[in-house]
């Protein structure tokens, strides 16, 4: 997903972040109106820094485990505070998204196993019929 020499680059175009993670630049765009990332401007230019990349990093990576816009704003809020909040924060965040998480397994369990039920009740009015 990342390439490698990025890592040892120091500006990137928005075009460049947007390749790199295969995403549009519409969404840098958006998550820059969200105040999740701040780009320098030269004139129209958004030049983006290491430092944006790596918070586009957690952002993407934030998306990807299902937290809210929220959820990452305010872990990014902390990006340069005291790192034993911003670790709590995200130990709190990650347990209330294991508890949704499990209870939608359940759930997706529960309906799983009554769709079987369904389909084994209607297999079986099925062969009664034509036998």
């Amino acid at each position: 997903m990342t390439r490698p020499d990025a890592e040892n680059q120091d500006l990137f175009s928005i075009a460049d972040l947007a390749s790199e993670f295969g995403i549009s630049t519409r969404a840098i765009r958006f998550y820059e109106s969200k105040g999740l990332l701040s780009p320098e401007r030269v004139g129209a230019t958004r030049i983006f820094r290491k430092r944006d990349r790596a918070r586009l990093i957690l952002i993407l990576r934030g998306k990807r485990l299902g937290f809210t816009l929220r959820d990452i704003s305010d872990y990014l809020s902390l990006y340069d505070a005291d790192r034993a909040q911003q670790v709590n924060l995200l130990a709190g965040k990650v347990d209330e998204r294991l508890a949704l998480l499990e209870r939608q397994r359940n759930d997706l369990e529960t309906t799983i196993n009554e769709l079987r039920d369904i389909k084994q009740l209607a297999e079986q009015r099925l062969t009664k019929k034509a036998g």
